[in-house]
């Protein structure tokens, strides 16, 4: 089977996850917090919050990440009864998402990847498209979730990228780091899906992804 283009995410795919940030923005919450909990606590908090908002967004009630992520934020501070201000702690995320550290084979696959190479995102695309500037990217389209007002998992975001760059399904690899948005999000659209474990995560067995590897470099022995 013949590739003809590379759907790639971007964070956690490209360029660095908010891993290092999340910690820090919870160790705020919890010096001001009057309840004796944990950073991790507050975290997962946190992520739930995100998740069920992140889940119930599409179509008309489709929000920003920086919107989810500042709603859920505030559900969590006022839980933990601290006296942090969402707006204010969550600037040190919204930094990253425009000047992440980036994988240093990244640049190399980039560079010598003969294929057309388009990124799908869900965050923001004012974010994406500071971030790709920022570390002087050249790919040949960006699609986020806010131009079909749907995350991955979802098919939108999947099935516009099919149509505005002319492709068939089976003409694509896209690569990931999540199972669920990436991996199973391409397969339930017929594309076939390479997940880049860089955490050495364990697979859980109901998730095949077609291939697995460790940097984009390996992409070159799939293509």
């Amino acid at each position: 089977m013949t590739t003809k283009a590379i759907f790639l995410d971007f964070y956690g795919t490209v360029v660095h996850e908010d891993d290092e940030i999340i910690p820090l923005i919870c160790q705020k919450i919890k010096e001001s917090s009057s309840e004796n909990c944990s950073i991790q606590e507050i975290g997962q908090y946190w992520w739930a919050s995100f998740s069920k908002l992140f889940q119930e967004s599409y179509g008309e009630n489709f929000d920003t990440q920086r919107n989810l992520g500042r709603m859920s934020l505030r559900k969590t501070i006022e839980f933990y009864q601290s006296s942090c201000t969402a707006d204010e702690i969550i600037l040190e995320q919204f930094e990253h998402w425009q000047k992440p550290g980036i994988y240093e084979d990244s640049l190399s696959f980039l560079k010598s990847c003969e294929l057309p190479v388009y990124i799908i995102s869900n965050i923001d695309t004012t974010d994406v498209m500071a971030a790709i500037k920022f570390h002087g990217l050249k790919v040949y389209g960006v699609i986020t979730s806010e131009d079909v007002r749907s995350y991955k998992p979802r098919s939108e975001i999947f099935a516009e990228a099919l149509r505005r760059y002319e492709l068939k399904n089976t003409d694509v690899l896209h690569i990931g780091d999540s199972l669920t948005s990436d991996v199973v999000g391409a397969q339930n659209m017929g594309i076939r899906a390479v997940w880049i474990n860089r955490m050495n995560k364990k697979k859980p067995d109901h998730i095949q992804p077609d291939h697995i590897i460790k940097k984009l470099t390996e992409l070159e022995g799939i293509m």
